[in-house]
């Protein structure tokens, strides 16, 4: 494949991650819900031609223009198919009907039309695994497979919810609005887990090729930032998951080596950390704190503020960071808040208690089968208590499971340690 061609395919990509969702959302304000297969038909078409026209004739100088641009003419064929023509003006000229539309394509409304989505995907009707399901596949275009293995199902069962959640977008009463009230906090809760998600999935990849998926991470904090600005959506809790997503990834370009491996927070390059990043965190983190309001956020976010603030791996205040895990403990007791807890109690010196506490975690042992972060902790924590067979044991588990290249050479580089002494 020659270079330009496979530029343009890349752009494709990177373009449909981040403007695609935009397009379904606008599209499905200007001709409704029920025509929701239409328009993500429309979304992929336009796509289509862009890979086709841009491979011939070059990429136009700015791309995401030319693409809405696109999806804008390609809207106005469908009102005219759905005789939708009187829904926005009558007996007037296509210009006319162009400037209306044009409307719809102003940065502000299609934040608010992107907002309406979210909301609509997150609506009671749903269960929480469709709405999950739902919005990242039509406003963050996740494909079926990355669904499928965010939600830790098959891609044929995915497949299916998808569709009959589709279905019920298109005949249930479900509107693109901002909800209200109880309904507006209630589905606001759904939202910020759908984030967080989104943004654990870049940061802890699941593709082999991308240790780290900045696109993924980056339409979080977007998305993120539309909720905590927007007036309608203003909640201190908003603010503090934007400072715990700012914190987290003011970190990225500590955590990749040169050579495309994973380096650990204990011998990263603080150097590196993007410190403006860090003040935008500590900024949202504080005004988060204004109101006498606490959420798992806000506890996330301050022990990522924590080892912002340290100067140094040595420096860090590990016995600060506990109580902050303790707390988040009570508000979530989750198995990765209790692995993660092991880790900073292993920092104290606690090692042994730190075993305990993992291999207390209920159904330990499929989660060591099945999730390598389980066994890559256990090994890590016996390798500091110079148990060889179990270090060794619990590392190959966690490196045979892992399908990050990065994770599996890391895990073989302490198998290795363990092995040469």
């Amino acid at each position: 494949m020659s270079e330009p061609i496979q530029h343009t395919e890349q752009l494709i990509d990177h373009l449909f991650r981040h403007q695609s969702g935009k397009m379904v959302a606008v599209l499905s304000h200007i001709a409704g819900l029920k025509q929701i297969h239409l328009v993500e038909d429309i979304v992929q078409d336009t796509f289509v031609n862009a890979l086709q026209h841009w491979k011939i004739k070059g990429i136009p100088e700015e791309p995401a223009a030319w693409l809405m641009q696109v999806a804008k003419n390609k809207a106005i064929d469908l009102i005219r198919r759905l005789n939708y023509h009187t829904r926005y003006v009558q007996s007037q000229s296509d210009v006319t009907v162009t400037q209306e539309l044009d409307s719809f394509f102003h940065e502000q409304e299609m934040n608010d039309s992107e907002l309406r989505m979210i909301f609509a995907c997150c609506h009671p009707s749903f269960s929480k695994e469709d709405q999950v399901a739902l919005t990242l596949k039509l406003v963050f275009s996740f494909s079926v497979g990355e669904i499928a293995r965010a939600l830790v199902v098959s891609d044929a069962a995915m497949q299916k919810r998808l569709i009959r959640a589709k279905e019920l977008l298109k005949t249930g009463d479900i509107r693109l609005e901002i909800p209200t009230g109880k309904q507006l906090q209630d589905r606001l809760a759904i939202v910020r887990t759908i984030l967080y998600l989104l943004f654990n999935e870049g940061y802890l990849s699941h593709k082999k090729e991308e240790i780290i998926r900045h696109d993924l991470c980056m339409e979080a904090i977007r998305c993120t930032k539309i909720i905590t600005e927007h007036p309608a959506t203003l909640n201190p809790i908003n603010d503090a998951l934007l400072a715990l997503l700012c914190l987290h990834a003011a970190r990225f370009d500590s955590r990749i080596s040169d050579s495309n491996e994973l380096i650990l927070l204990e011998e990263q390059d603080r150097n590196l950390w993007d410190r403006e990043l860090i003040k935008v965190g500590y900024h949202y983190l504080n005004r988060a704190s204004e109101k006498p309001v606490i959420s798992q956020y806000h506890i996330e976010a301050a022990i990522a503020a924590e080892h912002s603030m340290a100067k140094d791996f040595a420096s860090t205040n590990w016995s600060r960071i506990l109580s902050l895990y303790n707390l988040l403990s009570e508000a979530s007791p989750a198995p990765a808040v209790v692995l993660n807890r092991s880790i900073v109690l292993s920092q104290l010196g606690e090692t042994e208690k730190a075993i305990a506490q993992v291999l207390s975690i209920g159904g330990i042992e499929q989660l060591i089968r099945t999730d390598h972060q389980y066994a890559s902790v256990l090994g890590y924590l016996y390798m500091k208590l110079s148990d060889r067979i179990k270090a060794l044991s619990y590392l190959k588990q966690a490196k045979s499971i892992t399908n990050s290249p990065a994770e599996q050479k890391l895990l073989q580089t302490r198998i290795n340690l363990i092995s040469s002494n």
